[in-house]
């Protein structure tokens, strides 16, 4: 349980929750060192506020049917880099068409969905929340997360919901650093 959850359920709240976290981010936005300043920013929030065992954020190009892991918490499990064919799958339809959330509680829900259900599992993970981030009407990526078997419930479903405005800043650093590395 973390000391947001619950209070992050009314509109007062949860705007007071943003408000808290605001200044600390737009330090780490000024960091020249981007996007990873951004991104272990929204980290910090979101295990302080969430909670997380594993942090990884994706960019995903259903066009070409690609995704690309571009932050992760745990580079050794997860590097960043590369891409990878784009599964059609429950989380696919419900995070980049329907741009809602997708949890998964179980180890087994996740299995249905990711091919790498043993390597999170072998991390102590067995619950999901992956968390669509829509800018200009698209989906740019997803915030994912993992933690023990139930832990993305209702409410820490919500509570990550409440992040998005944090990662949008950080998937437009992305795309700028990306562009800006292509041109060199």
């Amino acid at each position: 349980m973390t000391p947001y959850t619950d209070s992050i359920n009314s509109h007062a709240s949860r705007r007071e929750w943003i408000v808290d976290h605001w200044t600390s981010y737009l330090s780490a936005l000024a960091d020249p060192n981007q996007p990873q300043a951004a991104f272990a920013a929204l980290q910090a929030i979101t295990e302080e506020t969430v909670g997380t065992k594993l942090f990884t954020v994706m960019t995903h190009d259903p066009a070409n049917g690609m995704s690309r892991r571009i932050y992760s918490s745990n580079p050794e499990a997860y590097p960043t880099g590369g891409y990878k064919p784009l599964r059609p799958t429950l989380f696919s339809r419900t995070t980049l068409e329907e741009r809602k959330p997708f949890s998964a509680l179980t180890i087994e829900a996740i299995a249905e969905v990711f091919a790498d259900y043993e390597l999170i599992r072998s991390l102590g993970c067995e619950s999901c929340c992956n968390i669509p981030v829509v800018i200009g009407g698209e989906v740019a990526g997803t915030v994912n997360l993992l933690d023990v078997k139930g832990y993305y419930d209702a409410g820490k479903v919500a509570a990550a919901m409440a992040i998005r405005p944090y990662a949008i800043p950080a998937m437009l650093l992305a795309a700028r650093h990306e562009r800006e590395g292509a041109k060199a």
